[in-house]
């Protein structure tokens, strides 16, 4: 019998289990909705799925590297107790290893094969029951170019990869790699401070930007300049939006004077070819789920001189 997404979804919210471990419940039973969540107590599932309902924020942000490519991932679970249990950290590497390969969508990550046979969405399942916290894989990016390098940085990391803020930075170049990742490394220490919106100003959302031009617009109209004036004046403050909320035009935290396109710009000489800022990815533990104001600006600006 064909499984489809609305007999997943009905399971999931009958028993509380994992998507994964629904698909695979009906996948064994034909089916039949009954024998399937009878299969899922069987399996022991039912102790991870009394505690799915409990809030999932804390965890870790793993990142893992291999050449020129690298992942990042966000694993939840409930306490940060449990972020200092090795064999959570280790689950987190290792799916964070797994997704190099997997990609950046969740469910192709679940559902691959976890270092030993099992799935990571069947590992998690497990560690749940073992560990005793309700856990979530809760997202994945992997970041790759062709030639140059993807620089990580884990922010006051816990263990080597882990921590709760990870970054990576695509730097296309064919010049020196040692010298590129080093450059790759620092802004990724800036993201980690800044936390901008976007690379350029063409990767802005076109409604949050028009949504920054009717409020400057308005407050412009509300001086009683000439409107020629009031353009000029929406121009400038649209500038430094720009300035305050994209990466290449912010001014970089490691030298406080240049932007981080200038920066990459003079970096050129030294690493030997030109270089181009393909993108990064920034994961900050629990954002969007528990908010939590930290100011990083200060210690990366700190801790660049031993990037």
């Amino acid at each position: 019998m064909a499984i489809t997404a609305s007999m997943v979804k009905e399971l999931r919210e009958t028993s509380g289990a994992g998507m994964m471990d629904c698909k695979k419940a009906l996948a064994e039973t034909d089916g039949d909705m009954e024998a399937a969540i009878d299969w899922l107590r069987t399996k022991g599932l039912s102790k991870a799925a009394k505690k799915s309902g409990r809030i999932a924020a804390e965890g870790l942000i793993a990142i893992a590297g291999e050449g020129n490519k690298a992942a990042v991932v966000e694993l939840n679970a409930e306490t940060d107790f449990v972020s200092r249990n090795e064999q959570f950290q280790e689950l987190a590497s290792k799916i964070a290893a797994v997704t190099i390969e997997a990609g950046s969508d969740l469910e192709a990550i679940l559902a691959a094969p976890y270092p030993g046979g099992a799935t990571v969405a069947d590992t998690i399942t497990n560690a749940v029951a073992t560990i005793g916290e309700n856990m979530n894989l809760r997202r994945g990016a992997v970041m790759s170019v062709d030639k140059g390098i993807v620089a990580t940085y884990m922010h006051n990391a816990t263990a080597p990869g882990l921590g709760r803020l990870g970054v990576l930075v695509a730097l296309e170049s064919e010049g020196d790699a040692a010298k590129l990742d080093a450059l790759g490394k620092q802004i990724a220490m800036h993201v980690a401070a800044t936390n901008p919106l976007a690379a350029t100003t063409d990767e802005l959302d076109p409604a949050a930007v028009e949504r920054e031009k009717t409020v400057f617009s308005e407050q412009a109209k509300a001086s009683g300049k000439p409107e020629s004036i009031i353009e000029k004046m929406v121009e400038g403050r649209l500038r430094k939006f720009y300035e305050e909320v994209v990466l290449l035009k912010q001014t970089f935290v490691i030298d406080g004077e240049n932007t981080v396109e200038q920066a990459i710009k003079n970096a050129e000489a030294e690493v030997g070819a030109p270089i181009k800022l393909v993108g990064f990815t920034r994961f900050a533990l629990g954002e969007g789920i528990e908010k939590k104001e930290e100011d990083f600006a200060a210690e990366v600006a700190a801790a660049s001189g031993n990037a």
